[in-house]
């Protein structure tokens, strides 16, 4: 890591909107402000964790969220004046090398050193602030664990073995240069400080505090992420049983939120489309769709209550960043677009695209018999139907406010509502519960038997089981009055098959939301080979695919290079091998023997 000068600054407090700021800060040397003018009472402390949360809200961060964890899938591809940036442009060739800006990490390191350090000062904090209780403390430290944490587990899942410390670095007297921590030692550690914490944390923050039920670090956010983590860790079981712990907590969510309802509509699609699962309705008639985009994606208050049926964690921005004093989500306004510049940098790929007028044995993405009624093909894509068929090709999830879909003439067709440029207000959502569900789906298929009479009905109930969570999603997604299921379990009778259409789900539903590249190196790692994400890759390659495919035959090469300049810092970090020195221009030069 390189060497950190954490200034606390009064903007922090401003722009994440979380906490109001007084004026007790002046810039001053850090060593000073802690030891005498800073951390002596409650407010000191939720300052630093607005900054915790600001960190994460900035370009440096989301941009390496979003570019990690789906520009090098076969969903991403170059968009309009992508060559303005040559980093991102070698990005989408699969053209990567050390000097790319895009390795920096340090926004990631930054967040995670303002973690340790509330950890290490707010105990002492307690002990002089009568008003700053003992069970605040902890739900605070359980806080700030949860965003460490989250932070390591997205440079793990793209660097794989990464410099881990729970240690506050406060000054440059201190020895940063860390090595690397395995992959697996570095998830081990993420899990058992979860489990440490995760009875401490907040469960419902008060309704007044409308923001904070997604915005914040709650219990369900503990849930859901160490739901991930055991998967990734193959503990198949403890997967499933955070999954169902964020499934009952969203169901009492549900279940309030039918209290205050007048109308059973919605409640009527909740038990009988969705399986019993609280997803958000689709349709807000029989003509009209999208409404589930506008719950989750779009800027309506008025849908708060059910966003939170679905919505588990996501980073807050606004599109009024000059009124609220919030910031407005810089990164989807340049990387997806804004009403100003209908394609942003990148856009989907050919290969997506394509999926949405393909037909017969072509068609893989979106492969249900019905697929022309599936929402998320307008939702995700810039496709207005009708009469007018395609537009021009540009990711809309994010950088659209509202999505409404039509079916009154008998065919569908879409127009949606943009961001302005610099005024988009989406949240970036990290977790959703569909995303939970279908993790959940995953590890069903992976405690599978091999088959056998002897263990046939074992089989088929853990197939049951994950075909009704895949089948709720893809049902939620129709735009259709009367229902038919398009997913028929007949047709998912093995390990294989029903794991592939998981993957294909967790496509089409998370589809923009930095997941895609994610789930193709966990399936990499659980099977040992590069040949599904490869394979995947590929679809979008235009030039260079032997270049390409015989680089990403490397399971060394689906992690990212450390950043050079880190490499010149930190001369404990041994360069990812796929990468060669990194100081090449590119890794054609540690393929060719």
């Amino acid at each position: 890591m390189k060497k950190i000068h954490y200034y606390i600054v009064c903007a922090i407090c401003a722009i994440c909107g979380f906490t109001s700021c007084s004026d007790f800060l002046e810039i001053k040397p850090q060593n000073e402000i802690i030891l005498e003018d800073f951390w002596n009472e409650k407010a000191d402390v939720e300052a630093i964790i607005a900054g915790c949360y600001s960190g994460m809200q900035s370009e440096a961060v989301i941009k390496r969220m979003m570019v990690w964890g789906e520009f090098r899938s076969d969903n991403i591809g170059p968009g309009s004046n992508v060559q303005s940036d040559g980093n991102l442009e070698k990005i989408l060739k699969e053209n990567i090398d050390a000097k790319n800006s895009y390795t920096n990490w340090s926004g990631f390191y930054s967040v995670i050193n303002r973690c340790n350090t509330v950890i290490k000062y707010a105990p002492a904090v307690a002990a002089d602030d009568p008003a700053y209780t003992e069970s605040e403390l902890q739900a605070n430290i359980a806080e700030v664990v949860t965003l460490r944490s989250l932070c390591y587990f997205y440079l793990i899942r793209a660097f794989r073995d990464v410099p881990f410390s729970r240690e506050a670095f406060i000054d440059d007297s201190q020895t940063m240069d860390l090595p690397a921590t395995k992959f697996d030692d570095v998830l081990d550690s993420l899990i058992y400080d979860l489990e440490g914490v995760k009875n401490n944390a907040v469960k419902r923050y008060p309704v007044t505090k409308e923001m904070y039920q997604t915005g914040r670090v709650t219990q369900d956010v503990i849930y859901a992420l160490l739901c991930e983590l055991y998967l990734w860790k193959k503990d198949y079981q403890n997967c499933i049983n955070y999954a169902d712990l964020v499934i009952a907590s969203k169901k009492a969510i549900y279940e309030e939120n039918r209290q205050k309802r007048t109308t059973s509509s919605r409640d009527d699609e909740y038990l009988d489309r969705f399986n019993g699962f609280p997803l958000v309705s689709n349709s807000s008639s029989s003509n009209y769709y999208g409404d589930a985009y506008t719950v989750l994606f779009g800027r309506d208050r008025n849908y708060t209550d059910e966003a939170n049926q679905e919505i588990i964690f996501q980073l807050v921005f606004d599109d009024d960043p000059e009124g609220s004093g919030m910031i407005a989500n810089a990164a989807v306004n340049s990387f997806y677009g804004n009403s100003q510049s209908t394609t942003g940098l990148v856009a989907p790929s050919d290969y997506i695209y394509s999926q949405i007028e393909a037909t017969g044995n072509d068609r893989k993405v979106y492969a249900d018999k019905n697929k022309m009624y599936d929402a998320r093909i307008y939702t995700n894509c810039l496709y207005r139907g009708g009469s007018s068929g395609s537009s021009d090709k540009a990711i809309r999830k994010y950088a659209a406010s509202s999505i409404d879909i039509s079916g009154i003439t008998g065919t569908l067709e879409a127009s949606y509502s943009i961001y302005r440029q610099n005024q988009n207000g989406s949240n970036w959502i990290i977790y959703r519960l569909t995303d939970i569900m279908l993790l959940k789906a995953e590890a069903l298929t992976q405690m599978m038997r091999e088959e056998g009479e002897e263990t046939s009905d074992y089989n088929k109930s853990l197939l049951d089981r994950a075909f009704t969570i895949v089948n709720a999603v893809n049902k939620r997604s129709l735009c259709q009055s009367q229902l038919a299921d398009t997913l028929l379990r007949s047709a998912y009778n093995t390990k294989g098959d029903m794991e592939n259409l998981v993957l294909q789900e967790r496509q089409r539903e998370l589809m923009f939301e930095g997941k895609r590249w994610f789930d193709l190196v966990r399936l990499s790692q659980r099977n040992g080979n590069t040949r599904d994400l490869a394979a995947a890759a590929l679809q979008k390659a235009t030039t260079g695919a032997g270049l390409i495919s015989n680089h990403l035959a490397k399971m060394d090469a689906i992690y990212w290079p450390y950043n050079l300049d880190e490499m010149k810092v930190n001369l404990n970090l041994v360069q990812n091998p796929a990468f060669g020195s990194g100081e090449d221009e590119s890794y054609q030069k540690t393929t060719k023997k």
